[in-house]
Order: structure tokens, then C-alpha cells, then sequence
């Protein structure tokens, strides 16, 4: 594998966005990592696609991306923000079922383990009315007009968010099921805001249990949009290189001759 290749780093962002939050981490980031955000169909450059909401499209979404990825392009690894951790780990356990490549690491922020509390997806099937409160109360849609019924938040980014949370609930439970989840065999990072009221750092612990490798934590400053902030990226960034250099091969040992003089 080359040394001097960068880690390629496919990002997911939360429920009912594109991959705008990721905009800024190509320059926070730091070296010798390429930021590849991947949006989900419905939204961004793959807004004309149907939207998915179960394990089976998300995999014929992105599957031909890993596929795609040679390993002399150097290795790579996941970040998944709140839904998008669900969909980070759900690839990575398809690449290990398929004998794909696998990635360094799965990067996990503000999602509990499939195990751990529901986090809205117990909502994805309530009325509108219930639906945009418990989004209001956790601070998580705007406080504005746009919210009453037939306003365009209502109209437009309420229907996404209901599919993702629909998403999200399909990806909890395959993953929990023993022919289609259960532990990975990569690193996990797994990031959790100090000010999260949907996925509080306390309610993130269970993802010890979801790897037989190592598994870091670590509870940055923030609420639930804390993969905007600039720690979130340079975090990432340094668990990246760190994943560069123990993939690249060690040099080979300096051989020495031992002269005896008379």
C-alpha cells in the first residue's frame, strides 16, 4: 500500500440533510486526508433518486462506491453523523460479510448503538402534529413559521426527515438481528456532545459492545449538530492519520556489518 497516499474518509450526515455539514472539514481535517462526503438518494446531487428506508436500498446505494475502491488508493475509513452512524456501521458490516476491504476505522457521532435508546426512530410513524413537537422540544427543528402546517419546512424537509427516521429504525433493527448486524471486527471513534439532548454522551457507552477491536470515546463540546463545529473534523482527522501510518508497512530493518580489527 502506498505510504504517501491519504485516507479516504466517506462521510454521512444526519437525518434530513445532504452533505452541506461536511462542507468545511476538507480544511479543518488537517493532512493526508481526502474528504468524500456521500449524500443519500432524495437529497444533493442525488435528489431526483427515490428516497430509501431500508437496509436493502442503502446497500444497493452505495456498495459499488467500496467496490470501486483499489487499495492502491490508500486505505479508508466511515464517519457517520446521527443517522448517518447507522448507515457508517450498516456498510461496514455488508463489507465484512461480502469479503470486501474493510475500513480503518467507523467514525460514530451523536447515534447510540442499535442496542441503546431508540433516539426519535420510535417517531417515525407519528403524526405530523407529534412529530414536529418532539422535533421542537429537542431543539432540532427551527422555531419559526416555516414549522405550522403547510409552511415549506412542513412541506419539504418534514417528509425527509420522516423517511430517514424510517431509515434509521430498519438500520437499528438489522443490526440487532444475528443474520444481518452483530460486532464489527474495525476500530470504532465514537463522539457524543456535552449539550446532546437526543443522544446524550451517557447514552452512547453501549457501542463497546458493537466491536472486538478497539473502541475510543471521547464527549466533545456541543449539542446534536456538533459535527459542524471544527473539533469534530480535526478529532477525525488525527484518527485518520494514525490509521494512515499503522497501514503502511514498516521499513525493512537496517542491516549492520560488525568489522573485527587486529
Amino acid at each position: 500500500m502506498p505510504a504517501d497516499r491519504p485516507v479516504t474518509l466517506y462521510c454521512f450526515a444526519h437525518a434530513g440533510a445532504g452533505t452541506d455539514c461536511f462542507r468545511r472539514w476538507p480544511d479543518t481535517a488537517g493532512t493526508d486526508v481526502e474528504i468524500v462526503p456521500l449524500a443519500l438518494p432524495g437529497r444533493g446531487i442525488r435528489r431526483r433518486e427515490a428516497r430509501i428506508t431500508d437496509r436493502d436500498g442503502l446497500v444497493g446505494a452505495f456498495l459499488d462506491v467500496f467496490r470501486q475502491h483499489r487499495p492502491e488508493q490508500g486505505p479508508f475509513a466511515l464517519y457517520g453523523h446521527s443517522l448517518g452512524g447507522l448507515v457508517a456501521y450498516t456498510l461496514a458490516r455488508v463489507l465484512a460479510d461480502k469479503g470486501l476491504p474493510k475500513p480503518a476505522f467507523v467514525g460514530l457521532g451523536a447515534i447510540p448503538s442499535p442496542d441503546g435508546p431508540p433516539a426519535l426512530m420510535d417517531a417515525a410513524d407519528a403524526p405530523d402534529d407529534r412529530l414536529v413537537a418532539l422535533l421542537t422540544d429537542l431543539g432540532l427543528a427551527p422555531d419559526d413559521p416555516a414549522t405550522a402546517p403547510g409552511g415549506v419546512w412542513h412541506r419539504v424537509v418534514l417528509p425527509v426527515l420522516r423517511d430517514d427516521l424510517k431509515l434509521a429504525a430498519a438500520l437499528r433493527a438489522s443490526a440487532v438481528d444475528p443474520a444481518t448486524g452483530g460486532p464489527l471486527d474495525v476500530p470504532l471513534l465514537v463522539l457524543g456532545g456535552a449539550d446532546d439532548a437526543v443522544a446524550p454522551p451517557g447514552n452512547l457507552a453501549g457501542w463497546q459492545r458493537w466491536s472486538t477491536a478497539p473502541v475510543v470515546s471521547r464527549t466533545v463540546a456541543g449539542d446534536h449538530f456538533f459535527v459542524r463545529e471544527r473539533q469534530t473534523p480535526r478529532i477525525v482527522g488525527r484518527a485518520c492519520r494514525v490509521a494512515r501510518r499503522l497501514a503502511s508497512p514498516a521499513p525493512p530493518p537496517v542491516r549492520t556489518t560488525v568489522r573485527n580489527s587486529r
